[in-house]
């Protein structure tokens, strides 16, 4: 009878455990349940989402948000999260690429994750692998999102502080952000702030939160310059201290993701493209009367 694999248990001083924790439950290897199911998750270390729309330059405030939160032996972990490809189910990682000069860093872990189809850049594993970050002891936890329009509220589920980073040119779009992404931001920042209308855009977007109950900072930046980005770390820093009274919803909505990644678990979304393909040969092909079938019924 094969050995039954121990729970691998993640620990921060240990970089090896840490990616063969998340290997194994990105890819549902053995043992996953088991080791989830025994993580410690009473760590205090703030998730921080970053979310915003393609170009904002998120992966380059997140190198520089790295550097100034690592300090003082503070260990970082970084979730970096790329697009798959709905035609190869492949994806870039791109991210690596761009903070590649924190790879060797002692206190700094970085880890690509493609989407999985999720348009929102999130999946139930990026649920279950930030667990995993959390438990390993990281003080601080950085997920950076796709960003890919309203669907960008999915990681409201997931992080206890979300930052939406924008740029001066989202000015002509601020309805959309009035309509919907703006509900889940807890900051703002305005990133390539030296361009022109930087300001103006930072005293349209100051007035549309004065509307709120809750006032939310905003923060300019620029940070392929290191520009504005001590602020932004310090408001990282005091989130520990803090009560956070989404709690509750926050469980609720990781909750439903992991149920329905449980629910669709034997769909296979390769598998399904090649079998229409094939039912496609065939006249009249319908997809309603296809998906009717019986191997579909949840």
């Amino acid at each position: 009878m094969p050995a039954i694999p121990q729970p691998i248990q993640p620990n921060c001083h240990d970089f090896k455990s840490v990616a063969r924790a998340l290997t194994v439950v990105e890819n549902d290897l053995p043992g996953a349940d088991d080791m989830l199911r025994g993580l410690n998750l009473d760590s205090k270390a703030p998730v921080i989402g970053i979310t915003g729309p393609p170009g904002a330059g998120k992966s380059t405030l997140v190198n520089a948000l790295i550097s100034a939160l690592c300090t003082g032996n503070k260990k970082v972990a970084v979730l970096a999260i790329d697009p798959t490809s709905p035609f190869n189910f492949g994806s870039l990682l791109g991210d690596r690429i761009r903070m590649a000069t924190h790879f060797n860093h002692p206190d700094v872990f970085i880890r690509s994750l493609a989407t999985r189809g999720s348009l929102g850049g999130l999946s139930a594993k990026t649920i279950e692998m930030t667990d995993v970050l959390r438990a390993a002891g990281f003080d601080y936890i950085l997920v950076e999102t796709v960003g890919v329009g309203q669907s960008e509220i999915e990681i409201a589920g997931l992080a206890d502080a979300t930052l939406l980073v924008l740029v001066p040119e989202s000015g002509d779009e601020i309805q959309n952000i009035k309509s919907g992404i703006m509900e889940i931001a807890d900051a703002f920042i305005i990133n390539k702030a030296d361009r022109d209308g930087a300001d103006t855009y930072y005293n349209t977007l100051k007035k549309l939160i004065h509307q709120k109950e809750t006032p939310i900072p905003i923060y300019k930046a620029v940070a392929s310059q290191n520009t504005g980005i001590a602020e932004i770390a310090d408001y990282i820093r005091q989130l520990p201290n803090c009560t956070n009274t989404r709690r509750e919803l926050l469980l609720a909505e990781k909750a439903y993701q992991l149920i329905r990644h449980q629910r669709m678990a034997g769909i296979d979304k390769k598998k399904l493209q090649q079998d229409i393909a094939e039912a496609m040969k065939v006249p009249g092909f319908n997809l309603y009367a296809y998906l009717s079938k019986s191997k579909f019924e949840m």
